[in-house]
Formats: structure tokens, sequence, C-alpha cells
């Protein structure tokens, strides 16, 4: 048995690999409406396409620099804002001996006068501890402002309670001070100078609270809005 001869194809139905390959070039050339760098299906669109400039995707060094530095001032303020916890405690713990206290053998008598040695260690603490809350003070401030960053949450009140204890840091040895040319002298420390202790605990509790705002380890803060 013979079998039939497979059919020719005519020319309107060549389906040849090339003559599909013939057709698309025609059917691109004929479409002067297609923008060349329109993106293809199946391709991402870049930087360009999205409508970013050139400019715009660069880096901007300024701003890095200014947020490296920022980092390196806030990195040196919290070492030392720590590191002034100690004398700052000691100041506190040793201040009992600086003070003069009754006579209970005669009560109506003249207080004891503290000694000369507890008087100056809990000077040179408290001056220890003024001094390193100033450099802990300076590179807060130092460090460079970023446009339109502000402060909120823990962050915020941490630098609330600056308001608190940086007056106190300043008032607590002048007050102290006072006392002690009051006690020098063979008075009963009297007006504001019998502030001094008020002050000194209020100042602690604020450098407390400011330092428990942003390192406290559970991340416990109530304060902040989820």
């Amino acid at each position: 048995m013979e079998l039939p001869d497979a059919p020719i194809p005519t020319d309107g139905q060549n389906t040849t690999p090339q003559s599909q390959n013939q057709s698309q070039s025609q059917t691109q050339t004929q479409n002067p409406n297609q923008k060349p760098n329109q993106p293809q299906p199946g391709n991402a669109p870049t930087l360009g396409d999205l409508g970013f400039t050139p400019q715009q995707t660069l880096a901007n060094a300024d701003l890095q620099r200014k947020l490296n530095q920022r980092t390196h001032d806030l990195k040196v303020h919290q070492t030392l804002g720590l590191v002034t916890v100690v004398p700052l405690c000691a100041t506190v713990i040793v201040a009992g001996g600086a003070k003069a206290k009754r006579n209970r053998a005669d009560p109506t008598g003249p207080p004891i006068a503290p000694s000369s040695g507890a008087v100056d260690l809990h000077a040179a603490l408290g001056a220890g501890t003024a001094v390193l809350y100033g450099f802990t003070a300076y590179y807060a401030i130092a460090a460079p402002r970023i446009p339109g960053v502000k402060p909120k949450g823990a962050i915020k009140l941490h630098r609330d309670l600056v308001w608190i204890h940086a007056p106190g840091m300043i008032l607590t040895p002048i007050l102290g001070g006072m006392a002690l040319s009051q006690e020098n002298n063979g008075q009963k420390v009297h007006g504001i100078a019998s502030a001094h202790s008020y002050v000194a605990w209020t100042t602690v509790g604020a450098y407390g609270a400011s330092i428990i705002a942003v390192s406290w380890p559970l991340h416990l803060k109530f304060w902040e809005k989820r």
C-alpha cells in the first residue's frame, strides 16, 4: 500500500522558525510607538525605569559622615555615663562621714564635727563625678544632629531627665560647700545649704533613671507607645 504525500504548506501557513523570526523582527520595526528604554515583560525594572535620576541614586557622603560621627560620639557618651556611676555612688556612700553628728553623750552640746579626711574624700569624689559628668555631657552635645530626626520614647525620656540631673550636678557641690562653711564656723546648717542632701538624692535618682531608660535589659519600656 502506498501512503499519500504530506501536504505542502502554502505561503500564508508557513510556520518554520525562520519565518517566525522574520515576522517578529518586522513587527518590532513596524511599531514606531515602542520606547527603546521600556522594560520588556519578564525583566526587572531598573532605578531609571522607576523615575530616579542618577543624582538621586548616589550616596550622600555628608550625611554618612554625620552618621558615623554621631555614632562615635554617642558611644563615648554612653561609656563615660556608665563610668560616672562609680564615683557618683562612692560619693553618696561616704557622705555620711562628711557631715556633723549629734553628740549622744551631750545632746544639748554642739554637734561633733566630721574628720577632715572624710570631708576631703567626699569632696574629691564629688569633684571627680562632676568632671566625668561634664565630659559625658560634652559628647552628647557635640554629636552632629540629623535633620528631620526627633527623639521619642525612651530617648526622649532620657533627654528630658537632663533638665533635672544637670542643674543638680551644679547645685549639689555649691550647697555642700555652703554647708561645710557653716559647720566650720560652729553654726548649724541652715538656709538653702540645708537642702544639700535633698538636691543630691534627687540628682542621683534622675541620673539613674536616665540610664535605665536606655539600658533596661528586659526592654520593659512601658512609657513607649506601641
